[in-house]
């Protein structure tokens, strides 16, 4: 088998990742977690992963003047789903939340310029949003550009100032409203720290095991099986 992962490690220099499943999440996760970044803030489309064929896709023009605030993409290998839900239902005392069957969500804070999406960054879970989406569970971890000259001292979200966490709030509170709509689709009911959003990232990452299991076994055996076909 040994050499068969060799093979594939090898194909991956080749062949470029998908970004959900081909890339990892990291070895310090959830302490530093890579993330794959379909939007920033200059963005008037929204981006979002085709989870087919691992290319960015054009979701929709942005709707309203609402832009997101900050790199906003997904932390690969994670999924949220049975694991998801029921932690949203413990911390909510609420019945019936499902995961949204995405991989996780994650805003990264930086005070550099970074002009395009459709990248890789590492970074620093700090907090997140418990956003309920129409009655799923829709979390939204808050991470900080690992090694960020300015942000670097912040190590929970608490430390953030209140405007910017309003600021955040805002945009995933209004994104998929009309102006004046009576009440909003989605709501968010807590926002948590450091800890929590890390025990969010493992419980994601072992819905994603639980579903897709480990993608690099599976192609290593699936590609066993086949030359060993081909030798009978």
């Amino acid at each position: 088998m040994s050499k068969i992962n060799e093979v594939w490690d090898l194909a991956s220099l080749r062949y470029t990742s998908h970004p959900w499943h081909g890339i990892s999440i990291g070895e310090k996760a959830p302490d530093i977690v890579t993330c794959f970044i379909e939007l920033i803030p200059s963005d008037t489309v929204k981006y979002e992963l085709d989870k087919y064929s691992g290319y960015l896709k054009v979701d929709r023009p942005q709707k309203f003047s609402s832009l997101v605030p900050a790199l906003y993409g997904f932390i690969p290998q994670t999924y949220c789903n049975e694991r998801i839900g029921e932690f949203c239902e413990k911390q909510t005392g609420r019945n019936e939340i499902v995961g949204d069957g995405d991989p996780l969500d994650v805003l990264v804070l930086s005070e550099r310029n970074i002009n395009h999406g459709n990248i890789l960054v590492h970074a620093i879970p700090i907090g997140g949003f418990r956003m309920i989406d129409g009655g799923e569970a829709d979390d939204k971890i808050i991470a900080i550009l690992q090694q960020d000259e300015v942000y670097k001292d912040w190590k929970d979200v608490s430390d953030l100032p209140e405007s910017l966490i309003n600021r955040l709030k805002h945009y995933f509170l209004t994104y998929k409203d009309m102006p004046g709509a009576e009440m909003s689709r989605c709501e968010i009911t807590h926002t948590y720290g450091a800890e929590e959003a890390k025990e969010v990232i493992r419980l994601s990452q072992q819905d994603y095991l639980d579903n897709f299991g480990n993608i690099h076994s599976k192609l290593s055996r699936a590609a066993w099986d086949a030359i060993n076909r081909i030798k009978k």
